[in-house]
């Protein structure tokens, strides 16, 4: 199902419309989409090198819209009248990621808001879990909306700048040593975090990190969007797009 899935996606980096099935694919990946707008991205990016600062223009355009989208199924559509889970509520929980992972991203946002969302946007964690827990706990709908344009554009535009700058031989590079990378960038800015809120938090110094917000920053990571399929990406040309 993954598989197939993915070759749908990346099957679009052979259409004129490649751009915008890049965007819709950004949008709904912040909400509900299992995959990572990042597949098609680079497809995109290897067949026009030229055009790799527009593709990932297209994408944070799509993912920060699809960000506001996930906000708002958190804050209006997530909790009944009557204080009980609604049915889509009832669906993210079944399908798309665990009530625990839920209840953990709404502890960390309790102490560190603008962060979390920028770990969520830069790193592999899965996107759609923190935009619609920040609708649901209510998180500063402008701050967050400005960490997830940071996080989201630095991104996309990195992707997009590697491509541009080395062209095809960055793509073996990707394959072998993206997901170490993120892992490392995961694990740098959780610990930055950390620090920043340890030296800056509460304006005296006197808060400890705490181990725990690691921990569940952890089993947060755990819920992972889906098994990442080792599937070559072929140069497409993607020049009259």
């Amino acid at each position: 199902m993954v598989k197939r899935l993915y070759n749908w996606v990346l099957s679009w980096s052979d259409s004129r419309w490649g751009w915008l099935a890049l965007l819709f694919i950004a949008l709904f990946e912040a909400s509900w989409f299992p995959l990572p707008p990042d597949i098609l991205l680079i497809a995109l990016c290897l067949g026009a090198t030229k055009k790799s600062f527009r593709f990932a223009t297209i994408c944070l355009i799509g993912s920060v819209v699809g960000a506001a989208l996930g906000y708002g199924i958190g804050h209006f559509l997530w909790i009944s009248p009557d204080g009980t889970p609604t049915a889509i509520a009832n669906f993210f929980y079944e399908h798309v990621f665990s009530v625990e992972s839920f209840n953990n991203v709404g502890r960390l946002y309790d102490r560190f808001n603008f962060w979390i969302v920028f770990t969520a946007g830069f790193t592999p964690l899965p996107f759609k879990l923190f935009t619609i827990a920040g609708g649901m706990f209510d998180i500063n709908f402008l701050m967050f909306m400005i960490a997830s344009v940071v996080a989201r554009g630095m991104r996309f535009f990195l992707i997009g700048w590697l491509i541009w700058r080395f062209g095809t031989p960055i793509k073996n590079f990707i394959d072998k040593y993206f997901n170490l990378l993120a892992t490392l960038f995961t694990v740098i800015l959780i610990g930055f975090t950390l620090l920043a809120f340890w030296l800056f938090g509460s304006g005296n110094g006197d808060v400890q990190p705490d181990a725990d917000a690691v921990e569940q920053i952890a089993d947060v990571e755990n819920s992972t969007e889906s098994d990442i399929v080792d599937i070559d990406i072929e140069t497409c040309d993607t020049s009259d797009l």
